[in-house]
């Protein structure tokens, strides 16, 4: 692939993070690891020659100007509905295929830079409204300290040996080819600022603090003394729900694990409580299947969030619920 001094000054400008450090893994064997070198223009021409693979850490102190979300699996579907739930909050993002399997979806921000919390705040609302929480992000903080040095890279795009084979490369939503010529595409990029995100954050009722603050708020020493089911769960739990069966499950499963509810335990209520589901529409109700993986992405890392900016647990928010509370004093 041929590449020009404009073409990598505009992978730079797309494609930025941190300069002082990146990722790279070995094509053959598939090992990574991180260089702790500067980010040069060779960098960035050897990835787009196919010479050396470039992961970039996209958080820089507590910013940044891309944000990417993983979909590890070869359905389209998830990709494509986010692709579509993003325009629907005025946001354009945008499909790469992925090196092995799956799809990265992408989205850009000026070049000031965005604060991190809040773009992964939307992007976890997008997730949320598609059903698909589990999905990973990148950046996967949303601030870097003392703890977390460099956060985590993510491979960047048109990696010169495989973008020939059709991975790396970005798609077109509707059909999932590839476009023909990437730097064209890549040229009418649009990126957003701040404020877009602030509009959907007010707009939708999202809790804008960063993540740690609002684990520290859903800490259930703090809110609630000893641990109790909400009263949006006891709702969800009694009657079921119409819509969004999956990101229902995800936090009940997440209560439930709160709660000290064994895994296996808690995947047989949750098979009971999809028996009361009433799915709109014709849709069909939520697997076993569905159930367990909801269960088991759930029990897999710490959750402590409520989801209470979620439009599936909206509807049954309580005003006088300690959480709701909270957040109500802390916007005040």
């Amino acid at each position: 692939m041929k590449v020009t001094v404009k073409d990598v000054k505009m992978y730079k400008s797309l494609f930025l993070g941190r300069t002082d450090v990146y990722g790279t893994y070995d094509p053959r064997s598939g090992q990574s690891w991180t260089v702790k070198a500067p980010v040069t223009d060779t960098v960035i021409l050897d990835h787009l020659t196919g010479r050396k693979p470039y992961g970039v850490f996209l958080l820089v102190k507590n910013k940044i100007c891309a944000i990417a979300v993983d979909f590890d699996t070869h359905h389209r579907l998830p990709p494509y509905n986010f692709v579509k739930q993003a325009e629907h909050y005025d946001l354009e993002a945008y499909i790469e295929t992925s090196k092995s399997k799956g799809h990265h979806v992408w989205m850009f921000f000026d070049e000031k830079g965005v604060l991190a919390f809040k773009a992964r705040l939307v992007v976890r609302n997008i997730l949320d409204d598609i059903e698909q929480p589990e999905t990973e992000i990148f950046p996967k903080q949303d601030e870097l300290d003392s703890h977390v040095r460099y956060g985590n890279w993510i491979n960047a795009p048109l990696f010169g040996r495989l973008a020939p084979k059709g991975k790396t490369v970005f798609v077109d939503y509707k059909t999932f080819k590839p476009f023909p010529n990437q730097w064209d595409f890549l040229e009418f990029i649009e990126k957003h600022d701040e404020s877009a995100l602030d509009e959907i954050i007010e707009t939708n009722n999202l809790s804008a603090e960063p993540e740690d603050k609002l684990q520290t708020h859903n800490s259930p020493t703090q809110e609630l003394n000893s641990y109790s089911l909400p009263p949006c769960a006891r709702i969800i739990l009694k009657y079921g729900v119409s819509q969004y069966q999956r990101v229902s499950c995800f936090r009940l499963s997440v209560h439930l694990k709160m709660l000290g509810i064994p895994k296996d335990i808690a995947e047989v209520a949750l098979k009971v409580w999809a028996s009361k589901n009433q799915p709109k529409h014709g849709k069909r109700t939520i697997t076993e299947t569905e159930i367990v993986a909801q269960v088991s992405y759930a029990y897999s890392k710490n959750y402590r969030g409520y989801g209470c900016g979620s439009e599936a647990i909206a509807p049954f928010c309580d005003p006088n619920c300690p959480v709701n509370k909270l957040r109500k004093k802390d916007s005040s």
